[in-house]
């Protein structure tokens, strides 16, 4: 955890931001994998984490901004609980880590929220994205599961995002520690993949070295030669020469703090010809955006001069033809690009996605519904303290291809001739996690093998 301090500014400044009633925070529970005692791998709410810092099962918390008091409810563990799990600190030991005094037994709590309703006080609370969550506001709140997100609180959502859109320095130096780690899990991989070896072998080393470092993996690897597919999580394929193999994976630290790195590098040791093309293309994209990344400049258009760089760069290999600017501004680029440029990132990989794209990524604004650029998570202007990676790419969707060809889909800006000789390349990107400064950017973490050179440097 961080210092108490931290978490009672934290709580004090989402109180100047919402005027009256009752923030709920729901903690997350244990997932059981099969039964009841064969959990998932436990992990806490972020939001609740970032204003309470406990990561334990079984806790809820509120700030009630009329009465100015803060509580956790949960309960300490029973002699039962202690032969299996060992000694744990008290609650209130654990509380007073986060600056909150007033712990109460769980049961207490749907008492005191019907009580907040009888006196037809406002309940704020986030969006649930777990079965328990709308089984607890169900049982508390009487708001079927189906309903919950209806009622949520745009007030409360804005307020958290508001604050947890800049991050502190402590918080850069806990993400540079998971950045770190995921460099180290991107560099093992590229020295120790080989022809003949099953991509199993390969997730399950990038994930002993996420949990070595006293974390875990920040979401789930993928690790795959089919890099065509964008969250690949098939581990299953057996390796051969010719193949690239794309790894993208990140770590978490105990704290919970993601990194997110992709690489892409050939099986063999160095790549073909017609990978070494595709990849300085989609490298250009990659060191262009970079070069683009300060305050005040929108991220989506950082997004689409990466576009244009990977349409005018296929254009040169005669995948596309026609006015480059045209193409972009229509979508055709995203036969090859149909995804992001990046996302925010911080206590999640894709930093509250829970509470809404819109929110988070855009400030209110609408994003776009077009084909590829819809799936752009972050567009708002860029502001000192905001984390974000850059990871842009060139994918061959055999699927996609098929599609639009039958359709005839933008062939004034697509040859089709061309790509179909390119169905089975597959697909490959780069990925880096970057702060925005007060004048510019600045790489977070330890910098991995990106380049062409580099990459074949650390195969070797």
């Amino acid at each position: 955890m961080f210092s108490e301090n931290t978490y009672v500014d934290r709580r004090n400044k989402l109180r100047q931001q919402i005027n009256s009633g009752i923030l709920l925070f729901l903690g997350n529970d244990e997932s059981p994998m099969n039964y009841e005692d064969n959990p998932f791998h436990y992990r806490q709410d972020s939001t609740f984490l970032y204003y309470f810092g406990l990561s334990h099962t079984g806790l809820n918390a509120v700030i009630d901004l009329d009465e100015d008091r803060d509580i956790i409810f949960g309960d300490d563990l029973t002699v039962e609980d202690i032969v299996w799990m060992g000694t744990q600190p008290a609650l209130k030991e654990r509380g007073a880590k986060a600056g909150v005094k007033n712990i109460q037994p769980s049961q207490d709590l749907p008492k005191y929220l019907m009580q907040a309703q009888e006196k037809t006080r406002t309940i704020h609370f986030l969006p649930p994205y777990r079965a328990e969550h709308r089984l607890k506001l169900y049982a508390w709140l009487n708001i079927p599961p189906t309903e919950a997100a209806l009622h949520t609180s745009e007030d409360f959502i804005k307020a958290v995002v508001n604050q947890r859109n800049y991050k502190s320095e402590e918080e850069i130096q806990e993400i540079e520690k998971a950045v770190n780690t995921s460099v180290e899990m991107h560099v093992e991989a590229m020295k120790m993949v080989r022809p003949g070896m099953n991509e199993a072998v390969v997730a399950g080393r990038v994930q002993e070295i996420a949990i070595a470092a006293g974390g875990n993996l920040s979401f789930p690897t993928i690790a795959t030669i089919h890099g065509e597919t964008l969250h690949n999580h098939y581990h299953g394929n057996i390796m051969e020469s010719g193949d690239m193999f794309l790894l993208d994976a990140g770590a978490e630290t105990v704290m919970g703090y993601a990194g997110d790195l992709s690489s892409t590098f050939p099986v063999a040791p160095t790549f073909t010809k017609r990978q070494k093309e595709i990849f300085a293309v989609a490298f250009a994209a990659h060191e262009k955006a970079i070069s683009a990344l300060k305050p005040g400049t929108k991220f989506k258009d950082i997004h689409l001069l990466a576009c244009k760089t990977i349409a005018s760069g296929l254009k040169d290999l005669g995948f596309m033809q026609g006015d480059v600017e045209e193409a972009v501004a229509q979508g055709a680029h995203a036969l090859f690009f149909p995804c992001g440029l990046g996302h925010m990132m911080g206590l999640d990989v894709h930093d509250m996605e829970n509470l809404g794209e819109e929110y988070v990524g855009y400030s209110g604004e609408k994003k776009s519904t077009q084909f590829g650029l819809k799936s752009l998570r972050l567009g708002r202007e860029l502001e000192p303290g905001f984390v974000l990676t850059i990871e842009p790419g060139i994918y061959f969707i055999p699927e996609l291809i098929d599609m639009w060809k039958a359709d005839d889909k933008f062939i004034d800006f697509i040859n089709y001739d061309k790509v179909e000789e390119y169905k089975d390349f597959g697909g490959l990107r780069n990925e880096e996690n970057f702060l925005i400064t007060e004048d510019g950017h600045r790489l977070l973490g330890k910098p991995k093998p990106k380049s062409i050179e580099d990459v074949e440097s650390t195969r070797q």
